[in-house]
């Protein structure tokens, strides 16, 4: 076992979220719990229990009582939770009606807002009841194009309180991007954004917005929130403005079943259009008051801010820890824009507590030489969250010299699957550099083999990361998934009855987990199989490469790793660079995870939400289409691929 790089201190465990719950626990239950591990086979041995606790512990407010936790939990899918709770989503985020302040929106041009809990709730049920005078009824579905702001907090709020389902995509989506998805949902009412700041740059997306308008036929009206002050075109009740929306009569919070759909959530749509996952309100509520109050022990003193856009999953989690009180920080732009230090001067102006990024963005922090510990006043920071990918050990180690030495680093694992974490932290134990802290409670992780069976933690081997009982926010299904046929075969085939989660992974012997890559992009050379993330891992260390990207080339009826390198401004991938690269991968990984070609291109294709688009690449070489670039963030990015995939698929 390696030594920890942080231990909480010993007042802090006593005093924590996680501590009380577990006392709370042991009395209602009659049990004792040692340690964090009985509690979490209590929390899936007894699950009723378990989650009726983490009920009555975070205050969820219903109207209506559930007339049993748990139904047929031995199906799954088809376990039942909470059946005959009536309650309102929105409501128990906007329980806290005080003028302390709720939302804390900033822009890169440094424009700064406030709005208090007060007015925060006051503003949504306000538009609420316009949205109710425009139609909007329980089960409709409202899009939002916008920016990571104020005003898309106010519109999923008031959405909810009607018990419509709230579907959103930030503005730099494409029109196809944007079709792909709401056009699929058949959304009755749009709200989006004249236009947004990125990189010191204005962009107009109104031409865009009335092309989705004219090719979604549902869309009976646009509401406009004009962040560039542009006219909008006259059109009585089909175009209106936002601003103008936020007084009058208040809707009340209409009471739905604690499985009522909330959110309609997207994959990435790398392979083709994207799915149309659905959350339900009560399952949603109840894991992210968990995972904000227990694992990451959240409250109203706090102040939380996490890297995101409206297109991203962890903007639905940030928004949910409404209900605990907190100040939410919000940010839309560039975040080196108009330098690196940008987000971490508004950490320190606004005392943030609880800082989230993704493991791509600290890892170009530290490519840029910028360290946030000096010259920062970062003394109220306690946690750093971070996921999207994964965070190797030495970026464990780089984020305590550059930031915060005393800080809690979480890496944590989950998705828009599940729109909440697999694995993630726990404020009572310590954390091992490059290690996943812990499984969540009430969430029965495990690693399986390709034949189904436990792999033990410690041994080395890696496997499939599998949940093998079901979890409140497990998804209600797919949209227009009438048999749940592809929801089945998305999480349930590979092993029936249990969720396979499509990450390659290993569980160490410290009780954490690695994730090594996703499953589907694992490399196979002479039969042994490598996780690309335990490649990336070595690659990072290389000064010279700002950005990487590993496939498996399908040669000479076996398959060849191949490397694609972005390399720092002024750089050339040269002889003696490339034995640098393959040095740092035989040495400190394996011989086998030597790639066989090293090859530099301009920039490396990923996702919206962060991800390396390993499978866009991977067809591009092997001359197979990629069905869907408008899933990218920079799909001009292939371009450089497909200049090279010829003379690779022919070249020694």
């Amino acid at each position: 076992m390696s030594q920890p790089i942080w231990t909480p201190a010993a007042e802090a465990v006593q005093a924590s979220n996680m501590t009380r719950f577990t006392r709370q626990a042991a009395r209602s239950s009659g049990r004792d719990f040692p340690n964090y591990d009985a509690l979490h086979e209590w929390s899936i041995s007894d699950p009723g229990a378990f989650w009726t606790e983490v009920w009555r512990f975070t205050g969820i407010q219903a109207s209506r009582p559930a007339d049993a936790a748990v139904r047929h939990f031995d199906r799954w899918p088809g376990a039942r939770w909470f059946e005959g709770a009536q309650l309102n989503y929105a409501e128990n985020l906007l329980r806290h009606d005080d003028e302390r302040p709720a939302l804390i929106s900033y822009l890169e041009t440094g424009k700064r807002r406030e709005i208090s809990h007060a007015a925060l709730r006051a503003r949504a049920m306000a538009l609420a009841g316009q949205l109710a005078r425009l139609g909007i009824q329980p089960g409709d579905r409202v899009a939002g194009w916008l920016p990571n702001g104020i005003e898309a907090v106010i519109a999923m709020l008031a959405t909810a309180t009607l018990g419509g389902a709230w579907s959103s995509c930030s503005p730099d989506f494409g029109a196809n991007g944007a079709l792909d998805r709401f056009g699929q949902i058949e959304p009755k009412l749009l709200i989006a954004c004249d236009g947004y700041h990125y990189n010191g740059n204005t962009f107009d997306i109104r031409a865009k917005v009335a092309k989705v308008a004219a090719q979604t036929p549902s869309i009976e009206h646009i509401i406009w929130v004009s962040m560039l002050d542009l006219p909008i075109e006259d059109g009585e009740d089909r175009n209106l403005a936002f601003a103008s929306l936020l007084d009058g009569p208040q809707a009340p919070f209409v009471q739905l079943d604690f499985n009522h759909p909330l959110y309609v959530l997207y994959s990435s749509g790398t392979t083709g259009k994207p799915k149309c996952i659905v959350h339900g309100a009560g399952g949603t509520l109840l894991q992210h008051a968990k995972e904000h109050q227990l694992h990451t022990g959240l409250g109203p003193s706090d102040t939380l801010f996490f890297f995101t856009t409206c297109g991203w999953m962890m903007w639905n989690w940030l928004a949910g820890a409404l209900a605990t009180g907190c100040t939410l920080l919000l940010y839309d732009g560039s975040p080196f824009h108009p330098d690196p230090a940008t987000l971490w001067r508004i950490a320190e102006r606004e005392g943030v507590t609880v800082f989230g990024a993704s493991p791509t963005y600290l890892g170009a922090l530290a490519k840029a030489g910028v360290k946030p510990g000096t010259g920062h006043d970062l003394s109220a920071l306690r946690m750093l969250l971070s996921t999207g990918s994964t965070l190797s050990a030495e970026g464990f180690e780089a984020v305590h010299r550059s930031i915060k030495n005393d800080l809690h680093l979480v890496s944590m694992t989950g998705g828009t699957d599940l729109i909440s974490c697999f694995i993630l932290g726990n404020p009572n134990q310590p954390v091992h550099a490059g290690e996943l802290q812990c499984k969540g409670l009430g969430m029965a992780v495990d690693i399986y083999d390709d034949d189904g069976n436990p792999l033990p933690p410690g041994s080395g081997e890696k496997g499939e990361l599998v949940c093998t009982r079901p979890f409140p926010s497990c998804p209600l299904g797919f949209w227009k998934d009438a048999d749940g046929s592809r929801f089945h075969n998305a999480y349930f085939a590979k092993f029936p009855g249990v969720w396979a989660h499509g990450d390659f992974a290993e569980a160490t012997a410290n009780g954490g987990y690695i994730i090594h890559g996703r499953s589907d992009a694992v490399l196979n050379p002479g039969g042994v199989r490598i996780g690309t993330a335990e490649i990336y891992r070595q690659v990072e260390r290389i000064d010279e490469v700002r950005d990487a990207v590993c496939v498996g080339q399908e040669w000479a009826g076996d398959t060849r790793i191949v490397l694609f390198v972005a390399l720092q401004p002024g750089i050339a991938l040269d002889a003696g660079l490339i034995d640098r690269i393959k040095d740092q991968i035989r040495t400190h990984a394996s011989p086998r995870h030597v790639p066989r070609k090293v090859i530099a291109v301009a920039d490396v294709p990923r996702t919206r939400s962060g991800k390396i688009a390993e499978l866009a690449v991977r067809d591009v070489i092997h001359g197979r289409s990629v069905k869907n670039t408008a899933a990218l963030a920079n799909p001009e990015a292939l371009e450089g691929f497909r200049s090279i995939a010829r003379s690779l698929r022919t070249s020694d």
